[in-house]
Order: structure tokens, then C-alpha cells, then sequence
């Protein structure tokens, strides 16, 4: 029976979880575009943005969401971070407000708010539609979590178990305290603590002393979560996290002493238990933001000394368009990975063009910073890979989940290129220029003209995987057959100047020979972005084969072929 309300439990939670983010992603999907709006509209005056932060959480149902939205726009410098540092507070406040709407006894509805939304979401036809039918069911599974929680405590109430662990925890404020704050953070949201701290204090399992401690560790655990979320942001953005977790985490620490006085005082006003931790959540936000919005601009000078604008300035490998703000919205954060990617491929396009000086001249220098620049594109490329799994945790559409293969696959094969120039490319300049040896002026010439070719796939390349463009694409796909024609040619000519002696030819011949390898593997991957493109306008053949004809022929010097079908 204890393992069968146990699990209960656990399943109710994990449902509200569920439904507090499909609330959020229901919200992000139809307004999502308004919603970041609106916010970096607000944020512009301090009590606009305080205001705005409010109503962005209880829209959200999490005080999380907002403030990694808001985090962002401070890393991209849209908003101050005094300015974002408000919208935070006020987030906090509008979380506390939708705990009290939940705390009523409404949870009946939970039924007509899923009669509702599932028949909109399975009928709608728009984003806008299906966002809006998410909000209903998110509410309704909330609600349904909420009644399933309350039966699964009321079973509770009798397990020895149970009360000695809330014995234990009534004694140590402070434990309870931590406990708080690490389900919350393990959770990624206080709302969803908060309710499961309200329904054991509805079933008298808590008492307002404990029921004060875990509401002070949920919303330090609250501020944990933004800080984690915007951990590989720039400076600015990790300056908004760190300062609300200093005004948000220290106020809830250093209110731990006085639990006892607060839950003793709050009980005399508030006698029912489930009202009480609700006031309690919007008393410490209040009080929160009284304290907080006066001291931003004195807590964002610290934090600029503490976390410097240069501190990451000097990593070139650090993204610039990844906006965590938008992971809930696919279609969004697609459009943010493939700005990245066009910046990765820009990046390699930049090493292609430096690996040429580097094999002409030979200069260790020159050698290195394309070695240095392939440690910046294996970063980058990194970060991205991430970005779009993380995308890929929220429903795609099936255009969607192509467009996320695209990605990936254009980002794979732009690090491959970079592997290419780095550990092959620039091993035979070093091993030519360390050796002494000389390319022949013809053989240089072909180097050069070969080398070009491939800058100009490079910007057809990144042209393609910009534009989709189908015609840009077979001009790609049809540049494969005129390299191979070239790549004959340089080597016929190679051979040439071999037969007829040239002394630098045949020294530098096994070098040559495999420059001109690898920037044919280089072009391979270049033109293998417009393969989904062609496939996906049905323009590419199964087998480029040429399949024989079954039926034999009369005559034995006769073997019709056919061509394959495409």
C-alpha cells in the first residue's frame, strides 16, 4: 500500500510538472513573439519592468521561464541588467499570485479545461490554435495533478514514515530549508513546490513553521534555476542571474532564523493551512521586491566588477545567437541555430581563406593561427550540436525536425572541413616549409587555382544552406563533376612535369598530390548541403549507376546499357 501512494505521489507531480510546462510552451507558441515584446518594451523603466515581469509570470506560470527570457535579452545588451534585475522581482511576485489563483478551490475544472483543449488541439490548424488549446490542457493536467496530490497526502497522513520525516524536518529548520531549495532546483520550478508545500499543509502534515521554511528554500531554489539555465551566457546575461539570486536566495536565507515568529504570526491571520503557505510565498516576494528594487543599481556595480564584460570577450569560439530564452518555441530556435551555423561556416570560410598563405608561404605563424581557429569552430560547433538537442526535447513538426537535421548535418560537415584544414592541410605546409622544399611555379599555380575553386563552393555552400534555393543547389550538386574533371587535369599535369624532371615537382610530389586530396574531401562536404534539398524537391536519382539491360543481345560486342531512373 506505502509503495502504491508513493508512486501516486510521484505520478502527481510529475503531471503538475507537466502541466506547468505545457502552460508555458501553450503561452510561448501563440504569444510568444508578443510576450518577449512586450517584455523588452517594459523593461525600458524600472517599474515597467517590475510590472511587466508580474504579468510575463503568472501568463508563464513560472517565474524561471521569465527570467531566463529576460536574462537573454540582457546578453544580447536589449535591456539593462538593472532593468532585467526588475523584471525578475517582479516575476518572482506574478508566480506567487498564480499559487494563489490555484490555492481556490477550483480544481474541479480541471475536467471542462481538458474537454476543451484536447478537441482545439487536435482540430487546430495554427500555431496560434494549438498554443492556446496547450494553455487549457496545461491548466487542466494542473488542476488534475493538484486533486490526485491532495488524495495521495490524505493517504499519507497515517504512515509512521511520513511523520517521522516531517518530525525530523519541523526540528531542523534549516534542513527543511535545503530541502526545499534542492527539489526546487531539481524540479526547475517553485510554483510546482510551492503546491506540493500547500497540499501537505492542507492535509495538516505540515505545520506553518515547516510550511514557512520550505516556501523560503523554494524560492531560493527559484533563483538556483535561472543561474544554472544562463550559466554559458555572456557576462551580462550571468550578472541579471546572479543578482536576483543574491536579492531573491539571501533574502530567503536570511528569514530561516525567524521561521518560527513568521509561521506563528501568519497562522493567527490565515487559520487555514493551504491559504497560509500561499500568503507566505506572496508575503516573501513582496517583501523581496521592497528590499531588492532599491538596491539593483548598488548589486549590478558589484557585479560588473565581479563578473567583467572582457571575461568572455576573448573566447572566439563562444556562440552569439543561441538564445536559451527560445528553447520552448522549435521554430524560433531553429531560425537561432541556423544563424549560428552561418556564423560557424563564415568562421571556416575564414580558415579556408587563411590556409592559402599558410601553404604558399609555409609561415609557422600563419600555420598556428589556423590551428587556433579550428579549436574556436570545434567549440562553436559543440555549442550548437547542444542547442539543437536541447531544441528537440520540445514536439517538432516533421518540417521542423528536418530542418533541425539540416543543421546538424551542415554544422558536422563544416567541422569535418575545419579537422581537414587543421590536422591535414596544415600538417603538409609545416612538413613543406620545415623540409625546406619548394612548389614549382606551374605546380603552385594549380595549388592556387584548385584552392580557389573551393573558396567559391564555400560561399556557394553557405548560399544554399541559407537560401534553400533549389536552383543554387544543382549548380552545387553539378560543381562535383567538373572538380573531378579538374582534379584529373592538375593531376595529368603533376605527372607531366614529373616525366619531363622538374626537381621541385618531384620533391614536393607526395605533398602536392595530397593537398589536392584534401580540398577535394573539403568540397565533398561542402557540396553535401544540397543533397536534403534536392532530395526533398524529388530531383535526385537513386543510383547514379548505370544499370545494364537484363535482356541479352544477339551480338556479343553490343551491351546495351540504360540509364538509371532518377
Amino acid at each position: 500500500m506505502g509503495s502504491e501512494i508513493l508512486l501516486l505521489l510521484l505520478g502527481s507531480v510529475a503531471l503538475l510538472l507537466w502541466g506547468v510546462r505545457m502552460v508555458r510552451t501553450g503561452v510561448l507558441r501563440a504569444h510568444g513573439t508578443l510576450l518577449r515584446r512586450a517584455l523588452g518594451s517594459a523593461a525600458r523603466h524600472r517599474m515597467n519592468a517590475f510590472g511587466g515581469g508580474i504579468a510575463g509570470a503568472f501568463a508563464l506560470q513560472s517565474s524561471t521561464a521569465v527570467a531566463v527570457i529576460i536574462g537573454a535579452f540582457a546578453g544580447q545588451g536589449l535591456v539593462s541588467t538593472s532593468a532585467a534585475l526588475a523584471v525578475m522581482l517582479g516575476a518572482d511576485l506574478g508566480t506567487s499570485f498564480a499559487a494563489q489563483l490555484l490555492a481556490l478551490d477550483v480544481k474541479w475544472l480541471w475536467s471542462v479545461l481538458l474537454a476543451v483543449g484536447v478537441p482545439l488541439f487536435l482540430t487546430a490548424h495554427t500555431d496560434r490554435r494549438k498554443g492556446t488549446a496547450r494553455l487549457a490542457i496545461g491548466l487542466g493536467l494542473i488542476l488534475l495533478a493538484l486533486t490526485q496530490m491532495d488524495h495521495a497526502i490524505a493517504l499519507l497522513r497515517d504512515s509512521p514514515v511520513m511523520a517521522m520525516i516531517l518530525h525530523t524536518l519541523a526540528a531542523e529548520k534549516l534542513l527543511g530549508f535545503l530541502l526545499g531549495a534542492v527539489l526546487t532546483v531539481m524540479l526547475h520550478s517553485s510554483l510546482a513546490f510551492v503546491m506540493l508545500t500547500l497540499s501537505l499543509a492542507g492535509s495538516g502534515l505540515v505545520g506553518p513553521e515547516l510550511a514557512v521554511a520550505l516556501v523560503l528554500g523554494a524560492n531560493a531554489g527559484g533563483a538556483i534555476a535561472p543561474v544554472l539555465s544562463l550559466a554559458h551566457s555572456n557576462a551580462a546575461a550571468r550578472r541579471a542571474a546572479w543578482g536576483h539570486l543574491l536579492i531573491r536566495g539571501g533574502t530567503a536565507a536570511m528569514l530561516i532564523p525567524f521561521a518560527h515568529p513568521i509561521g506563528e504570526a501568519l497562522s493567527t491571520v490565515f487559520p487555514n493551512p493551504a491559504t497560509l503557505v500561499a500568503m507566505a510565498h506572496t508575503g516573501f516576494n513582496f517583501c523581496g521586491s521592497v528590499v531588492g528594487l532599491p538596491l539593483i543599481n548598488v548589486i549590478v556595480r558589484l557585479l560588473e566588477r565581479w563578473i567583467p564584460d572582457a571575461e568572455l570577450s576573448a573566447d572566439a569560439g563562444a556562440p552569439r545567437h543561441l538564445d536559451p530564452s527560445v528553447l520552448d518555441n522549435p521554430a524560433e530556435a531553429l531560425a537561432c541555430a541556423t544563424r549560428e551555423a552561418i556564423s560557424l561556416g563564415e568562421r571556416v570560410s575564414s580558415m579556408l581563406g587563411d590556409s592559402w598563405h599558410a601553404i604558399e608561404t609555409g609561415d609557422p605563424l600563419r600555420i598556428k593561427a589556423v590551428e587556433q581557429a579550428d579549436d574556436a569552430v570545434d567549440r562553436l560547433h559543440e555549442a550548437i550540436k547542444l542547442y539543437i538537442v536541447q531544441t528537440s526535447r520540445a514536439e517538432l513538426s516533421e518540417e521542423e525536425s528536418g530542418r533541425a537535421v539540416e543543421i546538424l548535418g551542415f554544422i558536422m560537415n563544416l567541422e569535418h572541413v575545419g579537422d581537414i584544414l587543421d590536422k591535414n592541410l596544415m600538417e603538409l605546409a609545416e612538413k613543406r616549409g620545415r623540409l625546406g622544399l619548394s612548389f614549382s611555379a606551374d605546380g603552385l599555380a594549380e595549388l592556387h587555382a584548385f584552392h580557389a575553386r573551393i573558396m567559391e563552393t564555400m560561399r556557394l555552400s553557405l548560399n544554399v544552406f541559407t537560401t534553400r534555393d533549389i536552383g543554387l543547389a544543382r549548380r552545387l550538386f553539378a560543381d562535383k563533376s567538373g572538380l573531378r574533371a579538374a582534379e584529373r587535369d592538375a593531376a595529368q599535369q603533376h605527372f607531366a612535369r614529373l616525366r619531363e624532371g622538374v626537381a621541385e615537382s618531384l620533391e614536393t610530389s607526395a605533398i602536392h598530390l595530397d593537398m589536392i586530396r584534401d580540398l577535394k574531401r573539403i568540397h565533398g562536404h561542402l557540396t553535401s548541403v544540397a543533397y536534403p534539398i534536392l532530395e526533398a524537391a524529388g530531383e535526385l536519382a537513386e543510383s547514379r549507376l548505370r544499370q545494364r539491360d537484363p535482356t541479352p543481345r544477339p551480338s556479343g560486342r553490343d551491351h546495351g546499357v540504360t540509364p538509371a531512373r532518377a
